[in-house]
């Protein structure tokens, strides 16, 4: 004998089974009657909670991190929620239709129907946006992060369970590549390798300057063979010789160099890099810095301490005058137009400067990049790390290397600047002292009993290096030109900033 079905009471009580039957799907089949198909529902909406429970209770971080670059389970996941969206869409509205009365009035008619739609639309937002997100996710993945990578400078000998073949660190090249209209490819201007240390996530960065002269090549390599010497390519320009030349001039000069390769110009900018600093560098990654002002724009400006004036366009060797300047100020809030030239605006002064404002830029994204703030602009963000972003790291190495930046994070982070000194000079470096000092930053010596460690030769605090330090305006410089590439420092300044 069929039960018969219960009804709840009025209007209120029936939004009340009906907002109760979306939020715990199958009690309002339970209410009305329907026992076999209220526990059958009720029971797979709690073993979907419980699989989820499970897969990420494991490890959180871990999970979400592999998840993030599995581009077949996120497409499998998005696939799967709009499933899910449209069962509980259905169980939502036939709940509804089982527990209001049979006799009622026309405008509670109207209004259960109304309630049901917005239900319906408030639980499906969340549902529809992180199925958004995962396709978005794994279309990002797809395009940045190449499924075979060929190239000529990864390593070879790893795999997922050892992602680092054994390393005790892993070292990567950051590249800003600074292409636009009148320049002859892409010129990477900003170089920087971060090498992180594979246990502790302790981090030592490099910069170097975008003019440095005579680049070294590692002795297997086939560059070292055309260039004993150092990188020079004789075409009369000085402009091609530098490392910020490298990038485009190795790959016209001599394509197939070094192989098969997915970007030569990156394969050759990495072994100019390890070549000079005496150290393996394992994977790339380039930001157009075109593009850095869209990031920056997504996420809704950054902001940052400007302690002197900063050229908007201009060209020093043209004799263009800038259109304006970013005046001297504390906590200055930057769109990206301007965030970008606070990041590469040399004119009036130089590349030394530009990577102190470089490395703030850096930090102040980092900063504006809060969790809420990044959900909130993911499809954005997304969006541009398609257009801005390059490397060769391969995808099934992506979460192992998210996993270690995760303990950069936590960990100590020093940066070594290569500024003019009476021990560096950039036109003509002394690569043994270079890599001499890179050798002393990743393996410092112990401290020994009852002596004090040795003090490093210059040491500058990162924090101090991004305050406001102005106690009075700058005047706006002057449109004088000046030479910024090959005159020498004479200052007693020593090589590195060593940052703690």
């Amino acid at each position: 004998m069929r039960r018969a079905r219960r009804q709840a009471s009025g209007l209120w009580g029936t939004i009340g089974m009906t907002v109760l039957g979306a939020m715990i799907p199958g009690s309002g089949y339970l209410y009305a009657g329907r026992r076999w198909l209220g526990l059958l529902v009720l029971s797979l909406w709690a073993g979907v909670i419980g699989l989820v429970v499970w897969y990420f209770g494991r490890d959180l971080k871990q999970q979400l991190t592999d998840l993030a670059f599995n581009t077949s389970a996120l497409k499998v996941i998005a696939v799967l929620l709009g499933l899910s969206l449209l069962t509980w869409a259905f169980v939502v509205l036939t709940s509804y239709r089982l527990v209001r009365p049979r006799e009622r009035p026309r405008w509670h008619t109207v209004a259960g129907y109304t309630t049901v739609v917005l239900v319906l639309l408030v639980g499906a937002a969340p549902v529809v946006r992180a199925a958004q997100y995962a396709l978005v996710q794994a279309d990002l993945v797809e395009t940045v992060l190449p499924d075979n990578v060929r190239s000529a400078t990864t390593p070879r000998d790893v795999s997922v369970e050892d992602p680092w073949a054994g390393q005790d660190r892993v070292n990567v090249v950051l590249l800003g590549g600074d292409g636009g209209v009148g320049r002859t490819g892409v010129r990477t201007d900003t170089v920087i390798l971060v090498s992180i240390d594979t246990e502790t996530g302790k981090t030592v960065m490099f910069s170097l300057p975008r003019n440095m002269m005579y680049a070294q090549f590692p002795e297997d390599s086939p560059l070292h063979d055309l260039y004993p010497d150092g990188y020079q390519t004789g075409q009369g320009d000085p402009g091609f010789d530098m490392l910020n030349a490298i990038y485009s001039q190795v790959p016209i000069l001599h394509p197939g160099v070094l192989g098969d390769s997915d970007n030569e110009g990156a394969d050759a900018v990495k072994q100019a890099v390890s070549g000079s600093l005496g150290v393996p560098v394992d994977y790339y990654v380039l930001v157009n810095l075109e593009g850095f002002k869209t990031v920056v724009d997504a996420l809704g400006g950054i902001t940052v301490n400007i302690n002197e004036p900063v050229a908007i366009n201009g060209n020093t060797d043209a004799g263009i005058p800038p259109t304006g300047y970013l005046q001297p100020g504390p906590d200055q809030t930057l769109g990206g137009f301007d965030a970008l030239w606070f990041a590469r605006g040399r004119y009036g002064s130089d590349d030394y400067a530009r990577m102190d404002r470089q490395r703030c830029a850096v930090d102040a994204l980092i900063e504006a990049a809060d969790p809420m703030t990044v959900l909130n602009k993911y499809v954005d963000l997304a969006a541009a790390g398609k257009e801005i972003l390059s490397t060769d790291v391969p995808r099934d190495l992506a979460s192992a290397l998210v996993q270690l930046l995760l303990k950069v994070k936590d960990a100590q982070v020093r940066s070594v600047v290569f500024k003019p000194s009476d021990k560096f000079f950039s036109g003509d470096p002394d690569y043994v002292y270079v890599q001499d000092t890179v050798q002393k930053a990743l393996y410092p010596a112990k401290k020994k009993a009852k002596r004090k460690a040795e003090k490093p030769e210059a040491v500058e605090d990162p924090v101090d290096a991004c305050a406001y330090t102005a106690d009075d305006l700058v005047e706006e410089p002057t449109d004088e030109p000046s030479d910024d590439t090959f005159t020498e420092d004479t200052s007693t300044e020593d090589l590195a900033a060593t940052e703690p």
